[in-house]
């Protein structure tokens, strides 16, 4: 069959059909076809944070590509669970837009949102009233507001997704202010574990001390996992731009630390953005 881009057949059938064929049994890829749900997850992770990356670049021609990877994604997903007849790629289309109609309805019905934040809780309502239908389908009757929150989030992304859904329930400090509070007491915990040679006890401090940073984060309205990368991506160019500054004098590995901070110091002098480091 001739996949080549034509008339005759849309962007989606086409990727559909592609799909098929590199898992058909007979003349497929070896490597698609010894894919399971399991072996894909990695993946499919690493082409979410690729879209990241590349929307906080502003390249909006690779961010196309990048798109294209994630699609791809669902795509594979799809066909594994129709190779088990469990459900199609139609039928995840259908269900995201039944979901979307439902959690609309001031859009597709007669209700009225005036604001942003009566969406947010809205929004929220709605997905509460969908974790407990699935809880008393499955025989459940204790709902959580701790229900639903995937354990493979990043870290940093999930603690503060639970720390929202507490603060919902009024079990939150009224202004940042309280958490700063509470990230000196972590801190002062943190430094007693050390000073006592408790390592044990000290990951657990620091452990609890990054927690509060992810509450601080999100009392600021800030994503923890994209301050951290912005954070690591700052180090990354002036580490990059140190060894470049000492690379004349024998590199960073013959420098010793007071060259090595007189230059990192240089390195912050001369960057164009002068905000606050």
């Amino acid at each position: 069959m001739c996949l080549a881009r034509g008339p005759r057949m849309d962007s989606v059938e086409r990727l559909l059909e592609i799909m098929r064929s590199l898992r058909d049994p007979d003349s497929g890829c070896p490597w698609d076809l010894a894919q399971t749900f399991h072996t894909i997850v990695p993946h499919t992770l690493e082409e979410a944070y690729e879209v990241a990356e590349t929307i906080e670049r502003g390249d909006m021609a690779e961010l196309r590509d990048e798109l294209g990877e994630l699609l791809f994604q669902v795509v594979f997903y799809a066909q594994l669970a129709a190779e088990e007849d469990r459900f199609d790629f139609h039928g995840v289309v259908d269900a995201i837009c039944d979901k979307l109609v439902r959690r609309h309805p001031h859009v597709f019905g007669d209700a009225a949102i005036s604001s942003v934040q009566e969406q947010s809780h809205a929004w929220e309502a709605h997905k509460a009233g969908e974790r407990a239908a699935r809880a008393g389908e499955r025989g459940e009757h204790e709902v959580s507001l701790m229900d639903g929150v995937p354990h493979a989030l990043p870290s940093l992304s999930r603690a503060q997704k639970l720390q929202r859904r507490a603060a919902r329930a009024g079990f939150d400090w009224p202004t940042a202010g309280g958490v700063v509070d509470k990230l000196r007491e972590e801190l002062d915990e943190l430094q007693a574990a050390l000073d006592a040679g408790r390592r044990d006890e000290a990951k657990v401090e620091l452990g609890d001390l990054l927690f509060t940073c992810a509450n601080l984060a999100r009392h600021l309205d800030a994503d923890g996992e994209q301050l951290v990368r912005h954070a690591t991506c700052k180090f990354e160019q002036r580490f990059r731009a140190l060894e470049q500054r000492l690379a004349a004098s024998g590199g960073v590995a013959q420098a010793g630390a007071v060259t090595m901070d007189a230059a990192w110091e240089a390195v912050k002098a001369d960057e164009p953005d002068r905000s606050p480091k």
